[in-house]
């Protein structure tokens, strides 16, 4: 139950600041170059709690969570590309595309940070409890 509160709050948060740093955007190129510098910047969030959680699982449990996130990323894409189809050849089309992927970007890291976050004795957390 934890977790998921953690996770909520830190994909509630990050939504909002998202939504804000693209504000003062004044065209749709301006848009599309900004939602797309928060999707990198969620990327990059993403791969280094990722790592992290490699670091923290155990060998035999190291190729599952490759496995894991390489599924959850063809799964992410396919959905992106779904969500943005209606704009397809439209001038926002990228804008849908990158705030999609920024968006469940976000949430990804939202939930390894929560794996990070087990105690001792939570037998719902698959990766051993931190130093």
């Amino acid at each position: 139950m934890k977790r998921i509160l953690i996770a909520i709050g830190a994909l509630a948060f990050s939504t909002a600041a998202l939504a804000d740093e693209c504000a003062s955007a004044g065209t749709q190129a301006e848009l599309n170059t900004c939602t797309a510098a928060q999707y990198q910047a969620a990327d990059k969030k993403l791969n280094e709690t990722y790592q992290n959680a490699l670091k923290r699982a155990v060998p035999a449990q190291r190729e599952l969570l490759k496995k894991a996130q390489n599924a959850w990323i063809t799964l992410r894409d396919a959905d992106c590309a779904f969500m943005s189809s209606g704009s397809t050849g439209g001038s926002v089309q990228p804008m849908v595309a990158n705030q999609c992927m920024a968006d469940k970007t976000a949430e990804r890291e939202a939930f390894l940070a929560s794996l990070l976050q087990c105690e001792e004795g939570d037998l719902s957390c698959p990766l051993p409890p931190g130093n």
